[in-house]
């Protein structure tokens, strides 16, 4: 069975969190789903989507994602401009680097241990 997931963020502020995500994400969206909503593709069957809808945006979004060079993920974030808020690395060895978007929504990037 394939499943494809797509994690939402809300803003209220778009313009200014299309700009943030891009450098998050270092290339313009994939593709724009409408007037108000874009799509990032991350791997095959996984995409994060930033949506204007003020109603609902309250900086409550809560997403980590599992890369495979967690250093060089940061690196390169780094270069754009973003720092993280946190970096933790848990008993187990994970390690996880969480950013802040100007709306409060928190997207992260996890490694594996060193």
């Amino acid at each position: 069975m394939a499943v494809d997931l797509f994690a939402g963020i809300a803003v209220a502020d778009y313009p200014s969190a299309l700009a943030w995500y891009e450098r998050l994400f270092g290339a313009p969206p994939t593709f724009v789903a409408g007037d108000t909503e874009v799509v990032w593709q991350l791997a095959d069957h996984r995409f994060v989507f930033v949506e204007h809808r003020p109603d609902r945006a309250a900086g409550h979004a809560l997403h980590t994602i599992f890369v495979d060079d967690l250093d060089t993920r940061v690196a390169r974030i780094r270069e754009r401009g973003l720092e993280p808020t946190t970096r933790e690395t848990y008993p187990n060895g994970v390690r996880k680097a969480t950013y802040h978007d100007p709306e409060g929504n928190e997207i992260a990037f996890g490694g594996a241990p060193l």
